[in-house]
């Protein structure tokens, strides 16, 4: 791609670490981005101070214009964010665009998304294809239109899934591969020579909704691979839990936030939470869960050595 090319204006869209990773690689590579939008910033932590985005973190460091709308119809916004004058907006990890926003600039709004479109359409795409026990996925950039991940994809990345990958580590790995696919994708299109190719309705699969509050309680009932699945689909954030219960009637919540099929064949009635052997573990009718970071409500995180020394194995813990 020629310079020129790399100097048409571009206007960032994104919120979290994985859109603020490929922010600061844009800015490093000498991309034009002429300003950023981001989440308006919210209070947080116990003190309830205001936090900044990953992206307006970025943003500052760079010097870029910013641009925190409440609304994406504000006229301010819009006539601020036309002012500009940006040929094209790269969406990443942010909410839905109303069609005067995405139809503004003359080459187009893309996004990436973290699976093979049209499969996984949705706001947790990582998350559902681990819970789902899938062992590929990948990444998608695409245009915009209106509705919800259905554009023409431009490219594709496929990425494999190891046995034991948690949603975070996928995360992470994904916003490191998702540079390339980005850089193939501006370089298309500011090149114009980019060929659109619409989505195949009969790959749309599954769907990735938002995680709620009733897809982190673990069902014991399903298998046991299905639970582990859930457990690092849901890792490290928000966290699949487990209700306690004691015989004497005392009860507790334990996330778990990491954990393996034991090969171990201690005997103990199902659904019993129990120490064997300096090691942690929840009885299942199919074999053992072996539980290797875990967390009760409102304490720290710890691995199964440090919970087992605070730990009273009497026998008389269940999971619900």
């Amino acid at each position: 791609m020629d310079s020129a090319s790399k100097d048409l204006p571009i206007i960032f869209f994104g919120t979290p670490s994985f859109a603020s990773i490929q922010l600061e690689r844009l800015m490093e590579r000498g991309y034009r981005v002429v300003a950023a939008v981001t989440a308006p910033d919210k209070p947080a932590g116990r003190g309830l101070r205001m936090k900044y985005s990953e992206v307006k973190e970025v943003a500052i460091k760079h010097n870029l214009p910013l641009l925190q709308p409440e609304s994406l119809k504000d006229p301010v916004f819009l006539q601020n964010l036309q002012s500009f004058n940006a040929q094209l907006f790269i969406v990443i990890a942010f909410r839905m665009l109303p069609e005067v926003v995405w139809k503004m600039p003359p080459l187009g709004t893309f996004n990436v998304h973290a699976s093979l479109l049209p499969d996984y359409r949705g706001a947790a795409p990582i998350n559902w294809a681990i819970i789902n026990g899938e062992t590929e996925t990948g990444l998608t950039t695409f245009l915009l239109n209106e509705r919800i991940d259905e554009g023409n994809i431009i490219f594709q990345h496929k990425m494999k899934i190891s046995p034991d990958e948690t949603a975070g580590e996928l995360h992470d790995r994904m916003a490191e591969e998702a540079w390339p696919l980005i850089c193939q994708t501006l370089d298309a299109i500011l090149s114009g020579k980019v060929l659109f190719k619409p989505q195949d309705e009969n790959l749309a699969v599954h769907k990735a909704p938002k995680i709620t509050r009733k897809h982190l309680r673990i069902n014991w009932h399903n298998s046991l691979s299905g639970i582990k699945n859930q457990i690092r689909g849901l890792s490290p954030k928000p966290g699949a839990y487990t209700e306690l219960i004691h015989q004497s009637g005392k009860k507790d919540e334990m996330r778990i936030l990491r954990a393996s099929l034991a090969s171990e064949e201690y005997f103990n009635e199902p659904y019993t939470l129990f120490v064997r052997n300096k090691q942690l573990f929840i009885s299942h009718p199919e074999g053992l869960l072996r539980l290797e970071e875990v967390q009760l409500k409102g304490k720290n995180v710890l691995n199964a050595n440090k919970f087992i020394k605070g730990f009273r194995d009497d026998g008389g813990w269940k999971v619900e």
